[in-house]
């Protein structure tokens, strides 16, 4: 069952999380001002209001009548404030109303044994709290866009360097030795980001240093390798005829062809081939390979164009994959040439998955079992020439009737060489190269 899994930038994630922390701590503060505010004019208010009262009291003692709306025994008095005004102490009360203002109470005891009580709607608070918390709302919500902004800048800057170091990490991964991630990300803040591009950078020299070394041990094995295997040669030459001379020789030349491979891709992968160009035919050309090559293919020139390319490294190429659809796919093969690009097809059982996958990659060979025979450098040296003539070399299955495109269900499998519109320059560059949609 697959997961769902849901992908936001990191500079959103930043932006949500100062968002919410923003928000979680306006309404904390705003509940413990709205709180304490409410309590401090409740406070005031409850002074306010005895000192109202004992001033009245004074003058009731004197015998004049209750002012300002205070009542003696008023039958409305809250209780609680009853019971402490009638054992002798002074008090006041707030009484909560489920519509409307809460009641300000205060009492006080008279000496006849009677109590005087005065009570007033909290109106102080009724302007003062909504005015409070509109305050309170406003500046938190300024308070979370202004940190909403905030993330947005700081997350972006993060987004764009982490963009830019994994841009520069394809780059090596692409084989480009002179990219550093750490001078791709730039900037003048250090952070995370810097250590994480010296950390890639490291691996990407330590790497680069292995496979320099594997190349020379390869290079250094091949060429040391072709004395012998030249004398080897040269002996079996000298044998007597008979079946066991044809099985020496055919393993020597094997061995030969071996070692002349590795040292082609040894110079390869250095990077130091250059193409030397001419101006060929290209369907002409290809009739003329092919059918030197492998008479039994059939060629299809649907548009002849000229093109500016090395005829040698060409004609390899076409060779390797003439030659691996012989080993490993069945007949009919055909070569289709269109303007510049030329496909050899065979109806065999198709790529491997690791190849269409991966690309060719030297020692594995094109068989999906472990019964094929050759060493499996025959598509590498083709892709290699590729990129040195500036073309690019992909490989698809053709899906089966009613089946799929996947190796042993496949209805062929077809090796795609697109030639440059503009042939690479002496310094090596190549040119973009843009694939027709469809």
């Amino acid at each position: 069952m697959r997961r769902f899994t849901l992908r936001t930038g990191i500079r959103w994630k930043i932006t949500v999380a100062i968002a919410s922390v923003g928000a979680l701590v306006t309404i904390a503060l705003s509940l413990v001002v709205h709180s304490a505010a409410r309590v401090s004019m409740l406070e005031s208010a409850r002074e306010v209001q005895l000192d109202r009262v004992q001033f009245i009291s004074r003058n009731v003692d004197a015998g004049r009548k209750p002012p300002m709306g205070a009542k003696l025994n008023d039958p409305e008095l809250p209780a609680e404030l009853r019971h402490k005004a009638q054992s002798g102490r002074r008090g006041t009360y707030i009484q909560e109303r489920p519509q409307g203002l809460p009641e300000v109470w205060a009492a006080v005891p008279l000496g006849n044994g009677q109590v005087l009580s005065l009570h007033t709607p909290f109106r102080e608070g009724a302007n003062l709290i909504p005015d409070l918390d509109r305050a309170l709302v406003i500046g938190g919500m300024s308070a979370v866009i202004g940190g909403s902004a905030l993330g947005v800048l700081i997350g972006g800057q993060i987004s764009r360097r982490l963009r830019k170091a994994a841009a520069a990490a394809q780059r090596v991964a692409h084989g480009d030795p002179d990219v550093r991630v750490r001078d791709a990300v730039g900037g003048v803040v250090r952070d995370e980001t810097d250590d994480l591009a010296r950390a890639v950078d490291a691996m990407a020299d330590a790497l680069q240093q292995r496979l320099e070394a594997e190349r020379r041990v390869t290079a250094d094995i091949a060429h040391e390798l072709r004395t012998p295997v030249t004398g080897l040669l040269t002996a079996a030459e000298l044998l007597p005829p008979g079946r066991p001379t044809e099985l020496v020789r055919d393993r020597a030349q094997a061995l030969r062809a071996l070692v002349e491979d590795v040292l082609e891709v040894a110079r390869l992968d250095s990077a130091s081939e250059r193409a030397e160009l001419q101006d060929v035919a290209l369907g002409e050309f290809v009739s003329r390979r092919v059918t030197s090559l492998m008479p039994e293919a059939t060629v299809r020139v649907v548009a002849d164009e000229i093109v500016s390319t090395d005829p040698r490294r060409l004609e390899r190429i076409l060779g390797n994959l003439l030659a691996n659809a012989a080993r490993y796919g069945q007949p009919p093969i055909q070569v289709d040439v269109e303007g510049r690009v030329v496909r050899v097809r065979d109806h065999g059982p198709g790529f491997p998955e690791a190849l269409l996958r991966e690309g060719p990659s030297r020692f594995r060979t094109g068989s999906t079992d472990r019964a094929g025979v050759g060493h499996g450098l025959g598509l590498t040296i083709a892709e290699g020439q590729a990129r040195v003539l500036g073309a690019r070399l992909t490989f698809r299955n053709v899906a089966a009737r009613g089946g799929s495109e996947r190796a042993g269900t496949a209805a062929g499998a077809v090796a795609v060489l697109w030639l440059p519109e503009h042939a690479p320059t002496a310094t090596g560059s190549f040119p973009i190269l843009t694939l027709p949609q469809g």
